[in-house]
């Protein structure tokens, strides 16, 4: 399935790409290597930093789809865990709690100017972790390059009691958004 137009998806993520597979779309990757802000208020930085993906890529005549997400407690991002240790506190800080989970989608072209945006935010319950749950997800090394050191699709998913809102934001790319931005991809 096509749009009628090239479609390019921002993103070296592999999560996205079996998400627009699994849509039917015909698409190129384009890993855009722009250096993502860090600071700031959430869903402004998650949203910053997809229209810093996709205008990094866009082609004119093409539509590109880019993309953040990232794991919000207490009101601060905390990104992908650097080394195990960190990997360890992110899951300890989550065991037992609720955060959010908060995606950016930046949609550019076909015309030149036109970009599209929005913010899609999930609540994720994790159940409460012993140290040997989160000694074994560790081990699993699933974790590694992980926005809050889990993913939810994986062996992550024995770690939350429950999702509010659209569990394929919690994966990384938040489709109902997707195409409520970009019609022409579900009628394509």
């Amino acid at each position: 399935m096509s749009a009628g137009f090239p479609l390019i998806l921002a993103s070296a993520s592999l999560q996205r790409r079996e998400m627009l597979d699994r849509l039917g779309l015909d698409f190129e990757v384009r890993i855009s290597g722009v250096e993502e802000i860090c600071h700031g208020d959430p869903s402004q930085v998650v949203l910053a930093n997809a229209l810093l993906k996709a205008r990094a890529v866009a082609v004119p005549g093409s539509i590109v789809i880019g993309c953040d997400t990232d794991v919000v407690v207490e009101g601060q991002l905390i990104g992908k865990p650097e080394d195990e240790v960190r990997a360890r506190e992110y899951l300890a800080q989550l065991s037992g709690r609720v955060h959010e989970v908060h995606s950016g989608l930046a949609v550019t072209g076909p015309e030149p100017g036109q970009v599209r945006t929005g913010v899609e935010v999930s609540k994720v319950k994790f159940r409460e972790l012993t140290p040997g749950d989160i000694d074994r997800y560790l081990a699993s090394g699933e974790w590694i390059g992980r926005a809050g050191g889990y993913a939810i699709q994986g062996r992550g998913s024995a770690l939350v009691e429950g999702v509010e809102g659209d569990i394929a934001n919690v994966i990384g790319l938040p489709v109902g958004l997707l195409l409520e931005l970009t019609p022409e991809l579900d009628s394509a």
